[in-house]
């Protein structure tokens, strides 16, 4: 089955489930639709006279996978998509070499997520009760995970249309993001960065990394796309952060323009439940591993070996 044809089924799943709905943005939708504007704002620079045979293999933060194409931050509409949701979704990646990154709710199986041997993320919001979030780091790294993930961007909680979805949420400050990472053993990841300010404050409070990401246009309306951002975000964090994107990921092109603009990994979340909902775990694995494809054949036209080798001249904005 071709990856249009993937997409399609699992949309027409998810609507007949009405499911549908879980997958739209805050409000006027402005989020889903700029999305897709500026990735297509990109056109690609290519040199085609001697072209490496590239490799798509990146290590980072000392994880070692076969695509920089991974999972952002998602649980709740796994397990009503099919039962064993999670564990189908886990699977699927591992066989792809990517990674599952597990939002809210935390899925009650997460140890035995862990116990299939891929990287793992587990992520908290910035709950006002803070004892919550110290309780979810505790029980993340009782589980194994490779990284804990923090979402700053979460503050007044999220919406879908005008419905809320998320609750009981406040912004944090820089301190307790520093008394957090104290507690935290492995990696820590704070996700929602759209700022080079918040970038920096990442910085400072030590963390390992940053999720340039508008969270699915779930949070705040008329957010900028991570493009918009990377090069004022990348010129803080240098080598000091880990740099993931997201947002509206749907082709391999879509994840080059970001790792073009800076990223080391690019996240994806819809891809991912259309996959599952056409063809369970075998449908995850049939996503990744054609966006990977595209993403390698893209590589090699732009005169990129690896990853790292990709840079913003390789990107033509248009005017």
């Amino acid at each position: 089955m071709q990856l249009g044809e993937i997409y399609a089924k699992g949309q027409r799943a998810l609507e007949e489930k009405e499911l549908a709905w879980l997958l739209g943005a805050v409000e006027t939708g402005f989020v889903l639709e700029h999305d897709r504007r500026v990735l297509d704002s990109y056109t690609f620079k290519p040199r085609y006279i001697d072209a490496p045979q590239p490799d798509t293999a990146v290590q980072v933060l000392g994880v070692e996978l076969a695509t920089p194409l991974i999972m952002s931050a998602v649980t709740m509409p796994i397990h009503k998509i099919m039962e064993g949701g999670m564990m189908a979704m886990a699977s699927g990646l591992k066989e792809a070499g990517s990674m599952l990154w597990c939002g809210t709710p935390v899925p009650p199986n997460l140890a035995e997520l862990c116990a299939l041997g891929l990287p793992v993320v587990a992520n908290a919001k910035p709950f006002q009760d803070r004892s919550r979030i110290f309780e979810m780091i505790e029980g993340f790294q009782k589980a194994g995970v490779t990284w804990i993930g923090l979402e700053i961007d979460a503050a007044e909680g999220t919406k879908i249309g005008d419905k809320p979805n998320v609750s009981g949420c406040a912004p944090l400050s820089l301190a307790e993001l520093r008394e957090i990472r104290r507690e935290v053993d492995c990696p820590l990841i704070i996700k929602g960065v759209l700022s080079a300010e918040d970038a920096a404050k990442a910085g400072e409070a030590e963390a390992d990394g940053i999720v340039v990401s508008n969270h699915g246009g779930h949070t705040l309306d008329y957010l900028p796309h991570a493009l918009q951002v990377l090069d004022e975000i990348r010129a803080v964090a240098r080598d000091r952060l880990a740099i993931v994107a997201d947002g509206g990921v749907r082709r391999g092109s879509d994840a080059l323009k970001c790792l073009a603009m800076g990223a080391d990994l690019v996240g994806m979340v819809r891809p991912l439940l259309w996959g599952l909902a056409a063809e369970g775990g075998e449908g995850v694995r049939t996503v990744v591993s054609a966006l990977n494809e595209e993403l390698r054949r893209i590589m090699g036209l732009l005169g990129a070996a690896n990853p790292r080798e990709l840079n913003r001249g390789m990107l033509i904005p248009e005017p």
